[in-house]
C-alpha cells in the first residue's frame, strides 16, 4: 500500500491499530495464566474485556469516516512486542520475578499502544474527523490508565515480591 496523503496514512495506522488490538486478545489470556499475583490476572483480564471494546471503537472510528475501510494489515511492532513477551514466560518460573516481567512486557505494549493512539487522535484531528478523533480519544485515555494501574502495581507490591 502507497501512502499518498494524510488520509491514507490515517486509515494504514487504523488498520495497524485493529491488528495490533486483536493480537492482543490472543495475548492476554496466556499473560493472565503465566501470571502468579492475583491482582496481575485480574489487571490482564480486566484490559481483555477493556481490548475488546477498543476493537468496537475502532471499527466505529472507521465507520464514522465514508472514505476510510480498514483494512487487513499486520502490526509487526505488537507482534515482536508479543514475542518478546513469551519468550519470558518461557525463561522464568511462575511466581514474583516473572510477574515482575510480564508488568515490564505489558507496559512496553501499553507505551506502544499510547503512542499509536495519540497519533492516531492527532491525524483525526488535523483531518477534521471529529467523531473518529473522540472515539479514538477514549481508547487512549483507557491505555494511559491501564499503565498507570499496571505501574502502581508494580511498585507497590510486584516488584517487592520480586526481591
Amino acid at each position: 500500500m502507497v501512502i499518498k496523503d494524510p488520509q491514507e496514512l490515517f486509515m494504514r495506522l487504523l488498520s495497524e491499530a485493529n491488528n495490533a488490538e486483536k493480537q492482543m486478545t490472543r495475548a492476554l489470556p496466556k499473560m493472565a495464566r503465566a501470571a502468579h499475583n492475583e491482582k496481575l490476572v485480574e489487571a490482564f483480564q480486566h484490559h481483555l474485556e477493556e481490548t475488546q471494546g477498543q476493537l468496537e471503537r475502532i471499527e466505529q472510528a472507521a465507520d464514522s469516516i465514508p472514505e476510510i475501510r480498514i483494512k487487513r494489515l499486520k502490526s509487526h511492532a505488537m507482534e515482536s512486542l508479543i514475542q518478546e513477551g513469551e519468550e519470558l514466560i518461557d525463561s522464568t518460573e511462575k511466581g514474583p520475578l516473572r510477574d515482575a516481567g510480564l508488568i515490564a512486557a505489558a507496559q512496553k505494549v501499553e507505551h506502544f499502544e499510547i503512542a499509536a493512539y495519540g497519533t492516531l487522535c492527532e491525524l483525526a484531528g488535523q483531518l477534521g474527523h471529529t467523531k473518529a478523533k473522540e472515539i479514538l480519544a477514549e481508547t487512549l485515555k483507557e491505555e494511559k490508565s491501564t499503565d498507570d494501574k499496571l505501574n502502581k502495581l508494580a511498585k507497590q507490591d510486584v516488584n517487592k515480591r520480586a526481591g
